[in-house]
C-alpha cells in the first residue's frame, strides 16, 4: 500500500534537519534525482533515490531509544528485502553541515 497522503502530510511537516536537507537535494545536484517523503509499501521514506535504489533515513535521537532500533531495523530488513537500500544519517550530522551530507549523498548515488 503506497500511502501518498501521509506522504503529502510528512512533507509539509519536515523535521529542521530534513528541511536544512532538503534546500540542497532539491536543486538536483549533479543531476542526481532525490525524493523526498517517498511512499513506498507501508512506509515512507526520509529522502530516496530512484535511480540509485537507495533510502536516506535522516535519524534524531528518538531513533536510539525503547523499541526504535528494533523496529528501525525490521523495517530496513523489510526494505532491503524489496530492493532498497538503506543509509541512515544521524540528524547531528545533517544539523552540523547540510551541505556536506547533501555532497556525500549524492555522491552515494552516482557510485
Amino acid at each position: 500500500m503506497r500511502d501518498v497522503s501521509l506522504a503529502r502530510k510528512l512533507r509539509a511537516e519536515l523535521s529542521l534537519p530534513e528541511t536544512l536537507l532538503w534546500r540542497h537535494l532539491r536543486l538536483q545536484p549533479d543531476e542526481v534525482k532525490i525524493r523526498r517523503q517517498h511512499p513506498v509499501d507501508k512506509w515512507v521514506l526520509d529522502f530516496y533515490c530512484a535511480a540509485a535504489n537507495v533510502a536516506f533515513e535522516i535519524d534524531g535521537i528518538a531513533h536510539d531509544m525503547g523499541d526504535r532500533p528494533g523496529r528501525d531495523e525490521r523495517r530496513d530488513e523489510a526494505l532491503e528485502a524489496l530492493g532498497i537500500e538503506v543509509v541512515r544519517i544521524a540528524a547531528a550530522d545533517v544539523l552540523r553541515s547540510p551541505e556536506a551530507v547533501a555532497e556525500a549523498i549524492v555522491r552515494y548515488c552516482k557510485r
